[in-house]
This record gives C-alpha cells, sequence and structure tokens, in this order.
C-alpha cells in the first residue's frame, strides 16, 4: 500500500465504524487506527455491547493487541447517527439498511459493506479501481449526506480481473467457481463441525451476488442510473476450511480474439484511479502475475501488498470457451474493510465528503 501524505490542513477526518466489534468491523478498526487520513472517533454496534469500552466489547480475532487509540473509546449504540463526516459501516444487513441511510440523512458520507443499498438505482456499487466514475451517481441521491457500497468478497476480486480484459477485448460470458474462505462467514463463523474435513457448496445468497453485482460494477454510467453491462454469469459457491482468502477458478469467454500473452499484459498493466491519486491503501500493482505452475494460494498470496491485489495464475486456454484461470482476493482486506476504506479515499480524494475538501 502506498505512504501518502496528510489530508488538508494536516489534520486527520475524524470518522465513525457501524458494527465495529464484529470481523469486518475489527478489521476496519485497526486499518483505521493509523491511517494517514482518518481518525476512528466514534464506534458503534448493537445494544449489547454499548456503553463498554472497545476493549471489553470486542471479542479481538486479529493478531496482536486491540490498536490503543481506539481500546478505551466508549462503544454506542447504532440508534443515534455519529456527528462525523463519513461512517464505515460493517453492519450486518439485517440491521444496516435503515441505520446507513438514518447517517446519510444526517449529512455523513457512508461506505458500506453490507448489501442493503447496493442495487438502489442511485448508490454506486463501487471498486474504485473498476468504476470511480459511478460516484457521479451521489448527487441524485436525496440525502443530504450519500452512500456509496463496497460489493460481496468475491465478486471484487471477479471484476478487478475482469475491467481490464473487458476495456480491451470485451467479455460476453464468465463462469466462476470459488472456494471461498472461513472468516467471510463472520462470527461466530461456520460450526467446526461443519467444515473441518469438509467442503460447503452452498452459501445462501452468494452465487445470486456474484451473478448480479458484477453488471453493475461494469455496466455504464447514465445519468441518475448505471445501465448493467451485457455479460453472463455464472456462479458456483463453496466454504472450504481456510482462514482468509477466496479462490475462484474462472473461465471465460471474449468478445475479440486474444492471445495469452494479450491476457497478461492487460492484467499486469492495469491501473486505475486509487494508484494514479496515490491512496493510502491503493495497491502499486492491483493485479500481480503468479507463476509458479501451482498458484496462486491463499496461504502465499493472500497477503500481496497489504491484501490489497489480487492474484492471478494458472491461465490457460478453455476447451468450453476461450480462456481460464485461477484468482486469489483477500476477502476481509480487499473484499470487505481495506475495500471500503479504498472507497472513502476515493471519495474524499474528489471532494465528496461533506464539509471536507479533496485532495
Amino acid at each position: 500500500m502506498n505512504i501518502a501524505t496528510p489530508p488538508p490542513g494536516g489534520q486527520r477526518i475524524p470518522v465513525a465504524v457501524l458494527g465495529a466489534t464484529g470481523s469486518v468491523g475489527q478489521r476496519m478498526v485497526s486499518l483505521l487506527a493509523d491511517h494517514p487520513w482518518f481518525e476512528p472517533r466514534v464506534l458503534l454496534a448493537s445494544e449489547r455491547s454499548a456503553g463498554r469500552k472497545f476493549s471489553e466489547a470486542a471479542s479481538w480475532i486479529l493478531p496482536g493487541p486491540i490498536p490503543a487509540a481506539v481500546a478505551d473509546l466508549e462503544v454506542l449504540h447504532v440508534g443515534a447517527p455519529p456527528d462525523v463526516p463519513l461512517v464505515f459501516s460493517a453492519l450486518d444487513a439485517s440491521v444496516a439498511g435503515a441505520a446507513e441511510k438514518t447517517c446519510a440523512e444526517a449529512g455523513s458520507l457512508v461506505v458500506s459493506n453490507a448489501r442493503s443499498h447496493r442495487y438502489d438505482r442511485d448508490v454506486p456499487l463501487l471498486v474504485p479501481e473498476v468504476n470511480a466514475d459511478h460516484l457521479d451517481l451521489l448527487p441524485h441521491q436525496s440525502t443530504t449526506g450519500g452512500i456509496i457500497t463496497n460489493p460481496n468478497c468475491s465478486t471484487i476480486g471477479l471484476v478487478l480481473a475482469l475491467k481490464p480484459l473487458s476495456d480491451r477485448f470485451g467479455v460476453r460470458r464468465v463462469s466462476v467457481v470459488t472456494l471461498q474462505a472461513l472468516s467471510g462467514a463472520g462470527l461466530p463463523g461456520v460450526p467446526s463441525m461443519h467444515v473441518i474435513d469438509n467442503v460447503i457448496p452452498f452459501i445462501p445468497g452468494e452465487e445470486e451476488k456474484l451473478e448480479k453485482e458484477p453488471l453493475k460494477i461494469l455496466g455504464t454510467l447514465k445519468g441518475s442510473h448505471v445501465e448493467p453491462a451485457d455479460l453472463v454469469v455464472s456462479a458456483q459457491c463453496n466454504r472450504v476450511p481456510v482462514l482468509d482468502g477466496h479462490t475462484e477458478a474462472v473461465s471465460i469467454e471474449l468478445a475479440s480474439g486474444a492471445s495469452e500473452d494479450d491476457l497478461w499484459e492487460a492484467w499486469v498493466g492495469f491501473r486505475g484511479e486509487p494508484q494514479r491519486l496515490e491512496l493510502p491503501s491503493a495497491p502499486r500493482q492491483p493485479i500481480h502475475r503468479i507463476r509458479r505452475p501451482d498458484g496462486p494460494q491463499p496461504r502465499l498470496h493472500r497477503d500481496l501488498e497489504g491484501g490489497m491485489a489480487t492474484a492471478i495464475g494458472r491461465l490457460r486456454t478453455c476447451p468450453i470457451l476461450d480462456f481460464r484461470f485461477v484468482l486469489l482476493s483477500h476477502n476481509t482486506l480487499r473484499g470487505a474493510a481495506g475495500g471500503s476504506l479504498l472507497a472513502g479515499e476515493l471519495a474524499m480524494a474528489r471532494g465528496l465528503v461533506p464539509g471536507v475538501t479533496g485532495m
């Protein structure tokens, strides 16, 4: 990840985290603790955690201690919107929709990891390297603040791989089989007796999200809405006994002819607006080529560039479609907390955070 200059005036921007005690919320808090632009001032969670110090309320699951900067912060209940310009939401979808809307109506820009608003007509479903222009939907929202959504964790790695190919060759059809890590299930997660010595070939709602979300992300901005991409995605999703890192086996049909070298050139040379702006959480190279024949592997490649890069390997021709390959993306970093922070950084750099001057 990049080391970026502080925000204008040298002052970090106060931010809040909704759902701070959950698995994704903890990732957000850990990333924000030493962030050069953002300062975590308000942590919110359920009534069960409210009123307690964060160090007491969070069952910390990450390596190392709880950051000292947040350990003694009192956890507040999500019912009251925090008085900060930027809110990161790691709430469960069952409660996220209303809470995020309340924060946006109170004047905050909300960057959400939940699915609640992903398909709203005027809400960007954002992967910053892929569709930064979709931030132009924000002025069409009716709130004084706004909402940006982060896609599903398995979607992000896939669209990062598809975007360079779509731009250069066109992509018509995609078949993807995912091997998804346990951390994607959140806390308390999958029971050990279900997953040890096992693969679970069903994750509720996951295949539908993976088939639908890329169409909006890769779609074309048309004023106040996005015209979905002319693309068909077939997904089969599996939970596997890996702690972090989603692996995806992908086959694609292109709209125009290309060679394997052409695909590698498109991937390795791919950069987006976060790289041009040198945003703090942006990987210098969003896609890494893994040359070893048995890669990428979660244990070896999920932490590339602080967990923010997508690793691709095993590219070869496909006897049914055109090409097949394997990708790996860190699901709680690039696919959740880190992706949300990158979206917030891009919004701030564009001057879209209420009351905060752009970079």
